[in-house]
């Protein structure tokens, strides 16, 4: 990593709780050069402007996110104990997700809709990767037998999604993990009922 590299990786670490819990448009430049201890020219050095250090600090917290998730989801064996282990994650992570000021997809998606057109295209693209991943391992249960053949796979993956952001917006809300918790039971109550064979 080069020098350059290494100080645009800096900026990005530094403010990457400061954008989830601010924003976009709430985090000043003053609120980046406080956390990095760098001047203005410094940050306008590495970074075209805030917009170019916002889509960063999304990208590596998107990844950050996805790391450990995964990370939770790969030590299972099948493809219904992958599924409860990604209810389990946000279960048992919620410290983590809140005290970075929330789930990264959501805080951007519901700042970028009609402001930052860039951002958006992130976002959506975050999405549907998500939902791919969903949907692959919907897909593995029902090739090796464990689900039902005649489910949607897309409407049980967006549908997942939709109950996990609102359970993280609600417990976010109301400083609760037991909404988000109310979410993820109704979620293994669907796996349990509607897909597993």
């Amino acid at each position: 990593m080069t020098k350059a590299e290494q100080t645009r990786q800096f900026i990005i670490e530094k403010t990457a709780s400061i954008f989830n819990k601010k924003g976009y448009a709430g985090t000043s430049l003053s609120d980046i050069t406080n956390a990095t201890g760098l001047t203005k020219g410094s940050i306008y050095g590495n970074f075209l402007n805030k917009e170019e250090v916002g889509l960063a600090v999304f990208k590596y917290n998107t990844k950050e996110l996805s790391k450990k998730t995964e990370a939770w989801i790969s030590k299972k064996y099948n493809a219904y104990e992958k599924l409860i282990a990604f209810l389990d994650f946000y279960r048992n992570n919620w410290k983590y997700v809140s005290d970075n000021g929330g789930c990264p997809y959501l805080n951007s998606a519901a700042e970028s809709d009609d402001v930052m057109p860039a951002m958006k295209v992130l976002v959506r693209s975050t999405f549907e990767n998500w939902e791919d991943n969903i949907s692959a391992i919907i897909d593995e249960g029902r090739t090796k037998g464990f689900f039902k053949n005649d489910i949607s796979v897309v409407e049980y993956s967006k549908s997942f999604i939709m109950m996990i952001e609102g359970g993280i917006l609600l417990a976010k809300i109301s400083d609760d993990p037991a909404d988000l918790h109310l979410m993820l039971d109704r979620i293994k109550k669907i796996i349990d009922e509607e897909i597993v064979k």
